[in-house]
């Protein structure tokens, strides 16, 4: 008797193998082993004709989907029918969702099994969950089936209707989709709301008051003491301020009239709402009244205490943990779900892709247990709280995303490193504190007046913390405290005459409406009730991946092609773009899912219907000009802005003739201006703009703007000099303040400083794509760079600066700190560069020249040995891995003896290292390589899992 298990994941399939008995043999899927056709060769020969053929879906019959099972998926389909030879059931337990309901489906499609077969379905990977499972298996539900295939259906009609009518009419390779051009239009209607957005300015006066008295030394405000030990590692100190100290107070009203503040301004016009009886204050105004009652005594006019009770989150949904990832982790929604669905598959967290709140009774307990314990009694909430899901068509999985098992992990038992134990530590934390008793908290507000000026102080009194022990929410908005920060002000009572210590009349502007961040994004969708939380991130994936926006510092920023895509579907599709349409559209998908509605006459009316997507595309397209849909138009801008093979330009009328200027790739739409647009045209048709003479060769200096941003070149462009010398000008530096100096010294990057002292090898100092910094170039052995940070300039920069710098350990990669070693291990044998153990985003790796190889999830730092560390480098360069130096790429082929050539350079010497290493490296490779290649093959099962439930 045997049974087989086909699971989707390599990393499932390992996890659950160790929870079953001998007799069940585990097998993975890989993801769908069965799909609609991606490309014309995968289209069988029999259809190839067929003019639906390469849509994939028979719209002539029923829309009869047309599946094959792609070229990498035939090696895996036949090993699981071998593998079904030799069992005598057959138990499909893939993922518990539409995905792996379908994935079960199709594998029953081509296994054609003739054993029993059931389906087992579990939330979570735990030696209990998967034992309890077996008991309760079931039969594959037909009706999520059904849903899942007209989701399926319905993307690719509305993917490969418009996209190649986008094709024609805008640009090759574009892409059009029923989720992701209404995410687009987001983002593009956000970035019209910033250039529409005009600045108000105004201002008002803060004071810094101290108490009338000496501080009271006990009681007073608050006797409760901060939050100290015990709190979460992301907790804001709770104290800010103090009993008894000085307090800040802001101007609110002037002879009884309210002062102005952004909230008052109209953002399309910058000027006061109509309507708003407030007083704007200007500079002039804000500084005479200042010295008006600068000297003046000041009265607590009026004291007001606010209890507020504030309760915990409820544990993480997809989507929430998707959101909360972003603001705490700066994780992107596509490796958040990569993260978490390896976690998963591991058995460190229930099942990520969920739309529910819901927590088990065995959830609740375990999760009550560790507040007991860790935080005491009166940190637990009286009673269980039981969450629920306000979304109808929630039915992703039966449970939120939860530390897995009867007893929760502390982050600290798990044995996890990296971004993994992050992630897991954000997941326990909510889920701990979902069962914690409330927060309060006494809201207090001072009114103080001085002659007719009013001024207002907000304090905040943690009174008991509750949930924020463990856990406290992060915020959309980048500039705003956490709400949790405690605020204390000193006892006061009405009358009270404080003094002040410092008074100062400030400035401000409003500012444009935030652009989305990726959290912000998944928020809006979700509220929205577009698409699924389970495919956001992929949704985000492909805008960036297609072009149309650019991740720049946690901000999604639309191209002007994702402007011109966007125009054209509001102006002849609009419902495809309407987030309305397509909320009602997913509601109907979820009706299909519970039987309430049928899928055929929707598909019907949907495609071909008199009003279908078919014919519709079929009216439009002759009254499109492509010409027109090329073209953004933005307001205040005389050019037209037009969308090209090569990226956007300009396009512009003049006396000689039309005249193009290619738009710097870094200029967004939000930020083209007049100013820009007259300089880009100016340069194009007069030429570049001379900044003057090179001192020493006497040739012309011009500061111009290419698709990078602006630059000094030296000399003209002629035949003999095709390519003259340029320059990249310093981040945030402005064309119109470089100077003739300024320029001849950026024409001299790189510069030579010097040569370093203990090799003999230059120094030099220059501008790369990242900014300005130096480097310690030893040809051959490698290169050390530095990055120049102010008040350093790399056009002043000395060479003992720079040795000085170089000394210093390197920064981690995107972190602002030194990188300190975990471990030294000592020299490399040949190139002599020191091997170190750090401590990375995914845990420890071991790094030499441009090499980093991760540590095994078991390998001890502390007893991880040079021998060890060459050995897992030779394997990780053997198998492919990592970008090398030229030492590094040497000395690996010379001790594999893989160049013949290679070997003849090399000295006597590093010949016999590598007769010594031969060996070793031989067996490490092989034997390590393999390791490497299935954690790889794994990793990118994954990964193509997760995409491939994700599409859109």
């Amino acid at each position: 008797m045997s049974t087989l298990v086909i699971v989707e994941s390599p990393t499932k399939a390992r996890t659950i193998r160790n929870f079953l008995p001998s007799t069940y043999r585990v097998e993975a899927s890989m993801g769908h082993v069965r799909d609609l056709p991606s490309s014309a060769e995968e289209i069988p020969e029999a259809v190839k004709g067929e003019k639906w053929a390469q849509l994939g879906v028979n719209v002539e019959a029923d829309f009869e989907p047309l599946y094959v099972i792609p070229k990498d998926k035939k090696k895996i389909v036949k090993e699981l029918k071998d593998a079904l030879k030799d069992a005598t059931e057959l138990i499909l337990a893939t993922d518990e969702d539409r995905e792996g309901e379908s994935i079960s489906w199709h594998l029953l499609q081509i296994l054609k099994p003739k054993v029993p077969i059931k389906r087992m379905v579990f939330h979570e990977i735990t030696r209990e969950a998967i034992r309890d499972a077996l008991t309760h298996c079931r039969d594959i539900d037909n009706r999520v089936v059904q849903a899942q295939e007209t989701r399926r259906i319905l993307d690719r009609l509305v993917g490969y209707t418009l996209s190649p009518l986008l094709w024609k009419k805008i640009a090759w390779g574009l892409s059009a989709g029923r989720v992701q051009s209404v995410a687009v239009r987001l983002l593009v209607r956000r970035e019209r709301e910033r250039r529409a957005f005009r600045q108000g300015s105004y201002w008002d006066l803060k004071a810094t008051l101290t108490p009338p008295n000496p501080p009271l030394g006990k009681g007073g405000a608050s006797d409760n003491p901060p939050l100290g030990k015990g709190g979460a590692s992301d907790n804001p100190p709770l104290g800010k301020g103090g009993q008894g100290g000085a307090f800040d107070a802001k101007l609110v009203t002037v002879g009884n009239v309210k002062v102005a503040n952004g909230s008052d301004f109209d953002e399309n016009t910058g000027q006061i709402i109509a309507g708003r009886r407030v007083l704007l204050l200007n500079e002039e105004q804000a500084r005479a009244l200042l010295s008006r009652i600068q000297n003046k005594p000041w009265t607590v006019s009026n004291l007001e205490e606010r209890p507020v009770t504030r309760k915990p989150s409820p544990p993480f949904t997809t989507s929430t943990l998707q959101q909360e990832a972003n603001r705490k982790l700066r994780l992107g929604a596509r490796e958040t779900m990569r993260i978490a669905q390896s976690l998963y598959e591991r058995g460190f967290i229930t099942y990520m892709r969920t739309d529910s709140v819901h927590l088990s009774e065995q959830a609740i307990e375990a999760a009550r247990s560790c507040v007991q314990e860790l935080y005491g009694s009166e940190y637990l909430s009286p009673q269980p709280r039981k969450y629920t899901t306000k979304s109808k068509g929630a039915q992703e999985a039966h449970e939120a995303i939860r530390p897995a098992g009867s007893t929760f992990r502390t982050p600290q038992q798990t044995g996890l490193d990296g971004i993994d134990f992050r992630l897991y530590d954000l997941i326990w934390k909510r889920t701990v504190a979902s069962q914690m008793a409330d927060s309060r908290q006494t809201h207090v507000t001072v009114l103080t007046q001085v002659e007719d000026a009013g001024f207002r102080s907000s304090g905040k009194r943690i009174d008991f913390p509750g949930f924020l022990r463990a856990y406290v929410e992060g915020s959309d908005d980048p500039n705003a405290a956490l709400e949790d920060q405690e605020v204390i002000l000193p006892a006061l009572k009405v009358g009270d005459k404080p003094n002040c210590k410092d008074l100062g009349a400030i400035g401000h502007e409003t500012q444009p409406p935030a652009r989305y961040t990726e959290a912000s994004l998944v928020k809006m969708l979700e509220s929205e009730g577009v698409g699924r939380p389970s495919t956001y991130a992929s949704i985000i994936g492909t805008i960036v991946d297609r072009g149309y926006a650019k991740l720049i510092a946690n901000a999604l920023i639309p191209t002007f092609t994702a402007f011109a895509v966007t125009t054209l579907l509001e102006t002849h599709f609009p419902d495809l773009v309407d987030t309305g349409f397509t909320s009602r559209m997913e509601q109907t998908l979820d009706e299909i899912a519970t039987g309430e509605a049928k899928w055929l006459p929707y598909l019907q009316k949907f495609y071909t219907g008199e009003t279908g997507l078919a014919t519709q595309v079929k009216e439009q397209e002759s009254q499109i000009d492509a010409k027109v849909a090329r073209t953004v138009v933005l307001e205040n801008i005389s050019a037209k802005v037009c969308i090209g093979k090569f990226g956007a330009y300009l396009e512009s009328e003049s006396e000689e003739g039309l005249v193009k200027a290619s738009i710097p790739q870094d200029l967004t739409p939000a930020d083209l201006d007049p100013e820009q647009v007259e300089f880009l045209l100016k340069q194009k048709m007069e030429g570049p703009e001379k900044l003057g003479l090179h001192p020493e060769t006497g040739e012309p200096i011009y500061v111009l703007i290419g698709s990078y941003g602006p630059y000094v070149q030296l000399g003209d462009v002629s035949e003999t000099n095709k390519k003259p010398k340029r320059a990249s000008l310093p981040k945030g530096t402005d064309k119109d303040s470089v100077t003739v100096d300024m320029a001849v010294s950026l024409l001299t990057l790189p510069r030579l400083l010097g040569t370093h002292p203990e090799t003999g090898a230059k120094v030099q100092a220059n501008l790369g794509m990242y900014g300005p910094y130096v480097v310690h170039d030893q040809g051959k052995v490698g290169k050390d760079y530095r990055s120049i940070k102010p008040p350093d300039d790399v056009l002043t920069i000395t060479l003992d600066r720079a040795l000085e710098m170089l000394a210093q350990p390197k920064a981690a990669r995107g972190s602002s700190k030194t990188a300190t070693p975990l471990k030294e291990l000592g020299a490399h044998p040949e190139s002599g560069e020191l091997i170190n153990v750090y401590d990375g985003r995914y845990g420890p790796y071991v790094k030499h020249g441009d090499i980093n190889a991760s540590l095994a999830k078991d390998e001890s730092v502390e007893n991880f040995t040079l021998q060890k560390a060459l050995d897992l480098l030779a394997a990780k360069e053997a198998a492919g891995g990592g970008k090398s130096s030229s030492k590094s790429k040497k000395s690996t082929k010379t001790a594999a003896a893989k160049s013949e050539t290679a070997a003849k350079k090399t000295t006597t010497a590093k010949k016999t290292t590598a007769a010594k290493s031969e060996t070793a490296a031989k067996k490490t490779t092989a034997k390590k390589t393999e390791s490497a290649a299935k954690k790889t093959t794994a990793k990118k099962t994954a990964t193509a899992t997760t995409a491939k439930k994700t599409t859109k």
